[in-house]
């Protein structure tokens, strides 16, 4: 093969601090577009971001020159100081240390996709998928 060539899709799933509702809906869509913008800063394709009030999915396409670890941490980091400092300096607001990777066969992207996009619906009907949530 004359170069290189990767399909590698990753979920990821992270908590607010001891699991608190911060993640409201005045600033959900903001800490989605932080975490989007960051992870495509980093070479990523964004499929999916959702959640609820005290945690988030992620589902990208990232490059193989990228650790989770540095993923997730600078996604985290970008989107908590960005509301820490610029949209609510005045509210408390952090991320739980540890988080949830998981590895994704091109051929389950659709549901993981859709499983994100509708964790609204997924935790009001109780249809949680206990490998996926933290």
């Amino acid at each position: 093969m004359s170069r290189n060539f990767t399909q590698l899709y990753l979920h990821c799933v992270w908590g607010t601090w001891d699991r608190l509702p911060l993640v409201t809906r005045d600033i959900q869509d903001i800490v989605y577009a932080a975490i989007a913008k960051q992870c495509s800063e980093l070479g990523c394709t964004v499929i999916a971001v959702g959640g609820i009030a005290d945690h988030v999915h992620l589902l990208i396409n990232f490059p193989p020159s990228l650790t989770v670890s540095e993923l997730i941490g600078k996604a985290k980091g970008s989107s908590s100081h960005l509301i820490t400092h610029e949209i609510k300096p005045d509210c408390f607001f952090k991320w739980q240390g540890g988080y949830g990777a998981f590895t994704v066969s091109r051929n389950n992207i659709d549901q993981i996709a859709n499983y994100i996009r509708n964790q609204d619906i997924h935790h009001n009907q109780k249809t949680l998928i206990c490998d996926w949530e933290m």
